[in-house]
């Protein structure tokens, strides 16, 4: 067995064996709770240039299969798991986890204490870290891991989104069409609001305000995707051209965070981020908790006792996490726009928060009556050739 050794910015070293790619790799070391869908969290570009630890100890029973990949390929610098599987048990298995880990040059470690190392995280916050399985000392990763670039100021979403636009069509009767901006989409989003009658455009993550609107769609959706929202200025810039023409706008996790940074809120680095798949969460308008998924290791900054003005009209705050009062969604007072930080598509569950979709719907239903209601009667052509209103 190849050994391998994980080494924390702070200095400290765990020592175990190599899983998957055996190679060096530099990242941010992040902990994520789910106890199911590690194939969804490999494949989301959310996690691009994190280290993932896993918490669940047994990891790659179920395999790895071709319909579960929210991507084109695996974006996690590095994985970290404690006793992974020897074989998968599962039907739809079509290969093994640590195949596919080598097959996408995905370097990991195995056999450590990750109840150990997720303490030291939570204790100390997410920091850069490496994992080596090429025989590298210990004190030489170290001078790698802290000459390495740190999250903060990282722009991430122009290297994982969709190099050309493409089209998800609905599915059956198409209600609505909505200009997706691609920051790291996963293809559960589009799915989910195919079931709903809704065709979307996903469009690169530097599109304009132009290239959004340009096909006059009923709406514009922000995806989640990876890195800093301070350092995403094209984003920002995209989605206040999308207010200032009133389309329904609709955010999720980074895309939360992009909103309310076009509302001129600030955004703020998390100690340890919220990543997994048991994240309660208050609906402040509802008075419901719903069970989340998360990936996030930014916030916005918001208060939470009452409605903030911006340029474009009051915002308050309409979601909050409950294990640290963190701001989880954003509603728009006085501009048809929401967000959440949280994650309705998730693939491997809860879904708690899945109706959100259908509230953007509805959002784009209540600005089509209201152009309706606006427009001018219809002419209408009589036998005389004279035209009545």
């Amino acid at each position: 067995m190849t050994q391998a050794i994980l080494v924390l910015e702070d200095g400290r070293t765990f020592r175990g064996e190599a899983y998957g790619a055996v190679g060096t790799t530099l990242g941010e070391a992040v902990f994520a709770t789910g106890m199911t869908g590690y194939q969804e969290t490999l494949t989301d570009p959310s996690y691009a240039g994190q280290i993932v630890v896993m918490t669940a100890p047994h990891i790659g029973n179920t395999g790895v299969n071709a319909e579960d990949d929210e991507s084109r390929r695996m974006w996690v610098a590095g994985f970290v798991v404690r006793d992974p599987a020897r074989r998968p048990a599962n039907w739809r298995a079509t290969g093994t986890l640590d195949d596919e880990l080598v097959a996408q040059g995905v370097v990991g470690i195995s056999g450590i204490d990750t109840r150990a190392l997720t303490r030291h995280l939570r204790e100390r916050g997410a920091m850069r870290a490496g994992i080596s399985s090429e025989g590298l000392p210990a004190d030489e990763l170290l001078l790698r891991v802290r000459s390495s670039e740190s999250m903060t100021g990282a722009d991430l979403a122009p290297t994982v989104t969709a190099n050309d636009p493409y089209v998800v069509p609905a599915v059956g009767q198409r209600r609505f069409t909505i200009a997706a901006l691609d920051l790291g989409i996963k293809t559960a989003t589009p799915r989910h609001l195919a079931a709903l009658g809704v065709e979307t455009h996903v469009l690169p993550a530097t599109a304009t305000p132009a290239d959004l609107l340009a096909a006059g769609p009923d709406g514009v959706f922000l995806s989640n995707g990876p890195g800093d929202p301070a350092a995403a200025h094209y984003a920002v810039a995209a989605v206040r051209g999308v207010l200032d023409a009133g389309r329904p706008l609709f955010g999720i996790c980074f895309g939360n965070q992009i909103l309310g940074r076009a509302l001129t809120l600030s955004t703020y680095k998390l100690r340890f981020g919220h990543r997994g798949l048991n994240q309660p969460v208050l609906d402040r308008v509802s008075g419901t908790v719903r069970v989340t998924s998360h990936n996030h290791g930014f916030a916005v900054d918001a208060p939470l006792d009452r409605p903030t003005d911006t340029p474009y009209g009051r915002v308050e705050v309409s979601h909050v996490g409950l294990n640290d009062d963190v701001v989880e969604g954003l509603a728009c007072l006085d501009v048809p726009a929401f967000s959440v930080q949280f994650h309705p598509e998730a693939a491997a569950g809860p879904h708690d928060a899945a109706p959100l979709f259908q509230r953007f719907v509805d959002l784009m239903e209540d600005a089509r009556r209201g152009r309706d209601a606006v427009s001018p009667a219809p002419t209408v052509e009589h036998s005389t050739g004279e035209k009545s209103a």
